[in-house]
């Protein structure tokens, strides 16, 4: 009877000291995002300029263009906003590698290992989709919406592009975790096949079927232009290619293993 009461009296504090843990990983977490979010704010004009490159680039270095905010409050809402997305980003790390540290315990070698490379790996997709974004599609979107201008026209009156500062940023944002959010599909596939799912053979055999889904996934996370969704499927697609070819070579190991 005691050794069920010691038992139980253990077990308790076990709880306790994890839940302890807990709390304080959420308090480091809570004050890590509040110092990043200041932080952000203090530099939230040189990040929108960073973000605004783009633009200024289509606009031959800005000559006659301008960003307009139609109320009194819109500019403030949309610096806190960026704060806040960029805050995240940079926060999202320091997250994962709390998260980690705090399940590490309860895991077995093998599944730390494989933990820590898909945490690793997430975060590098996702940087790879964000600068592909950036980089590549925004300025392409941008030369297309600011192909419907007209200048000098005898017939009619001059069309000029003026964003909003906060729709500009929407759609910058929505791009860049767009295309970050699509590039883990390779993460998505490797679960499936590492929890036998589906194997390297199924997604061959359906290969069709997931390509018509990236093609949609394509067109609703690009602007209405063909070469931004184009420019989102091909990679999309070569990443599903890489992910049958790794499931395949994983397979050979482990059956050549046994």
């Amino acid at each position: 009877m005691q050794n069920h009461k010691e038992e139980n009296g253990n077990s308790k504090m076990d709880l306790k000291s994890h839940l302890e843990e807990f709390r304080n990983k959420v308090i480091f977490c809570v004050i890590f995002f509040i110092t990043s979010f200041c932080t952000c704010y203090f530099f939230s004009q040189e990040i929108y300029k960073f973000l605004l490159q783009p633009f200024i680039e289509i606009s031959h270095g800005g000559e006659g263009r301008r960003l307009i905010y139609t109320s009194p409050g819109e500019a403030f809402t949309t610096y806190i906003k960026l704060s806040f997305y960029s805050s995240i980003f940079f926060s999202f790390p320091f997250f994962v590698f709390q998260a980690y540290h705090f399940l590490s315990p309860g895991l077995y070698k093998n599944e730390k290992k494989n933990i820590l490379s898909i945490l690793l790996l997430c975060p590098s997709l996702f940087l790879f989709g964000a600068i592909l974004a950036y980089y590549f599609i925004l300025p392409i979107a941008l030369s297309f919406f600011a192909s419907f201008e007209v200048h000098n026209s005898l017939t009619s009156l001059p069309i000029q592009l003026e964003a909003r500062i906060s729709e500009y940023l929407n759609m910058v944002i929505n791009l860049i975790l767009g295309f970050g959010i699509a590039f883990q599909l390779p993460i998505l596939l490797i679960f499936l096949i590492r929890f036998g799912i589906m194997s390297p053979e199924d997604l061959k055999s359906k290969r069709r079927y997931w390509i018509v889904a990236i093609f949609i996934i394509s067109a609703i996370l690009t602007p209405p232009d063909i070469l931004s969704q184009i420019s989102l499927t091909i990679p999309m697609i070569i990443l599903f290619e890489i992910v049958i070819l790794i499931g395949r070579k994983s397979q050979k190991v482990e059956k050549t293993s046994l």
